[in-house]
């Protein structure tokens, strides 16, 4: 999707925006769509673990908002946007059927290689609760502070700060091993 430029970036930040994007501005809407599109596809990939599941997902997030755009109330456009993301994305692990459990002390033949210490990451990430998951993503990775995740989850602001918490001890106790081997090299 092409667009032009001209005065939307303005236009954006201007108070008529909302209205704009309420009243169905494509011009509107497109800004908000390369603004986020990047940041909600990596959310989804993570929650998900499947880069094809996420496209759509981001696909399926954004018609929605487009959709919905009438029941933005105009508070934090991020936080309503990553909540519809976050539904969207259960709606289809809802679908799926082939969840892997965690079994401790698994871990790659591919530890040594740098190459693969992001994957690993990543793989260690996925195998936390959903629930810790989901907040580490929003926390680490999409940068949103603590209230921000409290709004888009609908959640207290404490128990967010626990989530977080706790999501880093167990990473914290999952990549040990890969963190004493790297050491050791």
């Amino acid at each position: 999707m092409f667009f032009k430029k001209k005065n939307i970036e303005q236009e954006f930040e201007s108070n008529s925006f909302e209205n704009k994007f309420k009243d169905g501005s494509v011009d509107a809407f497109q800004v908000l769509f390369h603004k986020h599109n990047l940041g909600v596809y990596r959310y989804c990939a993570k929650i998900l673990g499947d880069s094809s599941l996420a496209k759509d997902a981001t696909q399926e997030t954004f018609i929605k908002v487009y959709e919905n755009r009438k029941n933005y109330t105009g508070n934090n456009f991020a936080a309503w946007l990553y909540t519809i993301a976050k539904n969207t994305c259960l709606n289809y692990q809802r679908n799926r059927k082939d969840f892997v459990e965690y079994v401790e002390g698994t871990r790659p033949n591919y530890i040594n290689e740098d190459v693969f210490l992001k994957e690993y990451i990543d793989n260690m990430i996925e195998k936390l609760p959903e629930t810790y998951r989901e907040v580490i993503i929003l926390r680490e990775y999409e940068e949103f502070s603590y209230e921000e995740i409290a709004q888009i989850l609908d959640l207290d602001i404490n128990l967010i700060k626990i989530r977080v918490h706790r999501a880093r001890k167990i990473l914290k106790k999952l990549l040990n091993p890969i963190v004493r081997e790297i050491n050791e090299i």
